[in-house]
């Protein structure tokens, strides 16, 4: 099972550095949406709290 996690991980991490090496334009885009959907999730925690304080 352990074999199998390093061997899924080393995968994941040649096929990211093949994206950013051959399409450097759509992994940027891929990061920014990425960064959006945290940033946009954080601002929903962050106005629900402020709401249920108040």
């Amino acid at each position: 099972m352990a074999q199998a996690r390093k061997v899924a991980t080393y995968l994941l991490v040649i096929f990211v550095l093949y994206t950013i090496i051959s399409q450097p334009a759509r992994a940027a885009d891929l990061v920014q949406v990425g960064f959006v959907g945290i940033s946009n999730a954080a601002k929903s925690i962050g106005q629900f709290m402020h709401d249920l304080v108040n």
